[in-house]
Formats: structure tokens, C-alpha cells, sequence
């Protein structure tokens, strides 16, 4: 579609004349453009999300899993799982943290996979390490003002428990997903580089106003202008950082305003994708390759 027909698609005559009189073509545009609402879903039936990732057909590697009571967490029972292969040395650890609706238990097995990819990434020759997933409930791993503070209990309870256990935790990284991948970024930056040597962050679950939050994610707009990181990249320096985001997610436009607020811009990019166990399962590969590297560097 050339540019001055795109220019006259307004999204009042595309949803009155109904958006299959439209063709493909023109609908994908108006996707482009933004001018249909539901693009992440137009992008999935128009088939631009691009190839699912399969998780590998390897041995996962060894995994433990467990449970304790979070202070921080108001008393809840927070459960647990770290995947690490058999090494002598004690092993750098990232610290996964999962996504709205789902637990820790999302990153390994059918899910996610990142055992089986962890021990294809090792088979390979890549250089080990943990990952080590805890439940932070739906709260947006921050504080909330119910008292419920996944971030606290991370910092506070879980990295005590995995020191115990014999994990590096001098050598950190945060990995995580949707708003996990918003945690990811958020609890980064709080620690900052004196403690993290890399964050991760696939299909972050970020926005650029109050306004256009989902509900939930903050208590209200002051939660959001103390806990968004948008605006706070400098927190990151010295942090090696990677963001990755589909573009036929919704998020995208949000994840795109954050990266280009880096002074060095972080690794990773946009392809396509969706915001899916798919595009996330396409990713890992490189999203381990990445912490890998750091970890040891």
C-alpha cells in the first residue's frame, strides 16, 4: 500500500466498513500503523509472528525444588526451583522471574523448558551456570501497598537461600519474561552493578504512562512513577543488559521508548513475535547464550 492510500485509512472508516472488505494488505498496514486495535492478535492470524521455538530434545539438566514462608511476602508460602548442572565449583546464578498468571514451575518442563535448554546450551560447549525461579504471585515484583513485597523477599530471602545451597550469588543476573521481564529490569537496576552482572528481559511488560497500565500492576499512579522503569535506564550502568520484544506484541511500542532511552543500547532487538510461550521458547537460546557470557566474564 503506498503512503498517501495508507494516509487516507482512518480507523473509523476501517471499522465501519468492516476489515474484511479491506484485504490482507491493508489490514496488516492498518496493524502497522496502529490504527486497528487488537494488533496482536491481527499480527497472529495474519501469520507475521514468525517460527515457534522448539524446546530441545535433551536430558534436563538436575533440578531441586522447595518452599518457604516469605516474611516479605506477608506469610506466604513462596515455592521454588533451581535447574543447575553437576559442576565441582559453585555456579553463577540467574534468578528467573515469571509472568502474570503463572509460577515459578513456567520456566522448566513443557513450558518454557529452560532445564532442557540449559543443557543443550552445556552439551554445546557453553559455559554453566543456574537458573534459579521463585513465585512472586501477580504483584509486579515490586512493593505493594498491602505490604506484599516480592522484591524484598528475592533480595532478602531467596538469594540467602540459594548462597546456602552453594550457588554463587556473588555472580547474579536476573532473566524474566512479560512481567517478569519488567521485574527483571526493575530489580537490576535497584541492586544495580555493584550486584548484578547482567539482566535479561524478554517481552517486558512496560508502559509509558499511569494511564495505560493494566489494572493491577500498580496500586495507582504514584506506585507507578516510583516503580516504572522507563526514565531510570542510568540504573542499569555498568549491568550488561539485553531486551528482546516481538513485534507483533503489544508491549512493543512501550519496550521500544525504553531501549532507545539508553545511553549504549542494550542487546537484543526486535523481531517477530508475539507475546507467547512460542516467540519466548524461539529466544532462549541466545537469552542463555547472553547471561552465559556475562556470568563468567
Amino acid at each position: 500500500m503506498s503512503g498517501s492510500r495508507a494516509a487516507r485509512v482512518t480507523r473509523r472508516s476501517l471499522l465501519a466498513g468492516g476489515v474484511a472488505v479491506l484485504g490482507a494488505a491493508a489490514v496488516g498496514e492498518a496493524v502497522n500503523l496502529r490504527l486497528l486495535p487488537g494488533r496482536s492478535t491481527m499480527y497472529r492470524a495474519l501469520g507475521l509472528d514468525g517460527p515457534a521455538g522448539t524446546i530441545p530434545d535433551a536430558t534436563p539438566v538436575p533440578s531441586t525444588s522447595g518452599s518457604f514462608v516469605s516474611t516479605a511476602r506477608a506469610g506466604r508460602t513462596v515455592g521454588w526451583t533451581v535447574a543447575a548442572p553437576h559442576t565441582d565449583a559453585p555456579l553463577p546464578i540467574a534468578v528467573a522471574l515469571h509472568g502474570y498468571g503463572s509460577g515459578h514451575g513456567d520456566f522448566f518442563g513443557t513450558h518454557l523448558g529452560y532445564d532442557r535448554f540449559l543443557a543443550a546450551h552445556v552439551a554445546a560447549g557453553g559455559a554453566p551456570f543456574a537458573i534459579a525461579a521463585v513465585d512472586g504471585g501477580n504483584r509486579y515484583w515490586h512493593r505493594r501497598a498491602d505490604g506484599d513485597d516480592p522484591a524484598t523477599m528475592v533480595v532478602d530471602e531467596f538469594l540467602p537461600l540459594l548462597a546456602r545451597r552453594g550457588f554463587d550469588t556473588t555472580r547474579l543476573a536476573f532473566v524474566g519474561n512479560s512481567m517478569g521481564g519488567y521485574g527483571a529490569l526493575h530489580l537490576g537496576g535497584v541492586l544495580g552493578s555493584a550486584h548484578v552482572r547482567a539482566v535479561s528481559a524478554i517481552s517486558p511488560a512496560l508502559w509509558t504512562s499511569a494511564g495505560d497500565t493494566a489494572r493491577g500492576a500498580f496500586d495507582d499512579a504514584a506506585d507507578f512513577r516510583a516503580n516504572t522503569v522507563l526514565g531510570r535506564q542510568h540504573a542499569l550502568d555498568g549491568v550488561a543488559v539485553r531486551v528482546d520484544c516481538g513485534t507483533g506484541d503489544g508491549f512493543e511500542p512501550a519496550v521500544r521508548t525504553y531501549v532507545d532511552g539508553f545511553t549504549r543500547r542494550p542487546s537484543g532487538g526486535f523481531e517477530p513475535g508475539g507475546h507467547t510461550h512460542a516467540y519466548w521458547r524461539r529466544m532462549a537460546p541466545q537469552q542463555l547464550a547472553f547471561l552465559a557470557h556475562h556470568l563468567h566474564a
